[in-house]
């Protein structure tokens, strides 16, 4: 233990000291995928519950999660998924309402919309878990995980915008709808380039909950990870992160007018990408999410409107 504050050495200053989440990356440089990079990345998450915060059962996380490519090997191999080219199917994991009925209403929903927009329903699957590693807290709001597979013979970019249109258009017919327990109903990410598993956690219970994480088939060449310190929220399912394209460490002071400004520029919004479909992806921003989640939902329309990611990123600063 340390008294007072540290001397300025290497990168580290004193000036750069405040409380907030931890966030790591691990990628292979050479982009091939291993089941020892997703290792590496929970090694790295582990060493950044300093970083995150419990709740009152000293138990509940108030949330962990890593990013990945999508593991087309387990899914094909293991899953015995029916999936040829790694472009032709999307799949990424659902939050839904504990009560059979309200999930059920909430996949027809979904389904509805993927049949739609021209693309073909695969398979719902039962994501396994193992709900007595987390705390008393995060069980009392713990939702049904469901993974859901779709297919379609288009190019990878225009598969993403209309697994993009599906996850937005689903978001909204739920929230209009008459569900009861509409907001447990939550698209962790829809991507037929990576998936994300998050939750209430801890940076321990995370590998341990989903044992998916576990099986040496589960391969990626990056891992993205963060360990959650709520600040202007409280700890969610949801609000854990990664969200669908990033994560963040920090707290947005001027999140409301952001969040206001977003909003009325909507009635300017053109697109040649989606054309008439834009409008089918508006509001751009989710309603009730933290200041993280709001940046992430900005970030990812501006990426799916034609911009580099790098050049999305570049406009989201002031």
């Amino acid at each position: 233990m340390t008294k007072g504050q540290l001397s300025v050495k290497g990168l580290y200053s004193p000036d750069n000291e405040h409380d907030n989440c931890g966030i790591g990356f691990v990628t292979h440089i050479k982009g091939k995928a291993s089941h020892d990079i997703i290792e590496k990345g929970f090694e790295v998450l582990r060493n950044l519950d300093h970083r995150g915060a419990k709740g009152a059962d000293d138990a509940s996380g108030d949330g962990a999660g890593i990013l990945m490519q999508i593991p087309h090997e387990f899914i094909r191999e293991v899953l015995n998924i029916r999936v040829s080219d790694k472009e032709e199917y999307g799949t990424g994991l659902i939050f839904l309402p504990k009560a059979e009925k309200e999930a059920d209403e909430c996949l027809r929903i979904l389904s509805d919309t993927i049949k739609a927009e021209g693309l073909t329903l695969l398979a719902y699957r039962d994501v396994p878990v193992n709900s007595s590693v987390i705390g008393d807290i995060a069980r009392t709001t713990e939702p049904q995980i469901k993974q859901v597979f779709v297919k379609a013979a288009l190019e990878q970019d225009e598969m993403e915008q209309k697994l993009y249109i599906i996850r937005k258009l689903s978001e909204k017919k739920v929230r209009a709808s008459e569900i009861a327990l509409k907001d447990d109903f939550y698209i962790v990410s829809l991507s037929s380039q990576t998936i994300v598993y998050k939750g209430m956690f801890t940076p321990e219970q995370l590998r341990n909950y989903y044992p998916d994480l576990q099986h040496p088939r589960f391969k990626s060449a990056i891992a993205l990870v963060h360990s959650r310190f709520s600040t202007n929220t409280f700890p969610t399912w949801a609000l854990a992160q990664p969200f669908r394209l990033m994560a963040h460490n920090g707290e947005i002071n001027t999140i409301k007018g952001n969040r206001m400004w977003a909003h009325a520029r909507e009635a300017l919004l053109e697109s040649d990408i989606f054309g008439e479909d834009l409008k089918k992806v508006l509001p751009v921003l989710e309603e009730g999410k933290s200041d993280s989640a709001s940046f992430d939902n900005v970030l990812e329309f501006l990426y799916m409107t034609g911009r580099s990611l790098d050049h999305a990123l570049c406009m989201m600063i002031p």
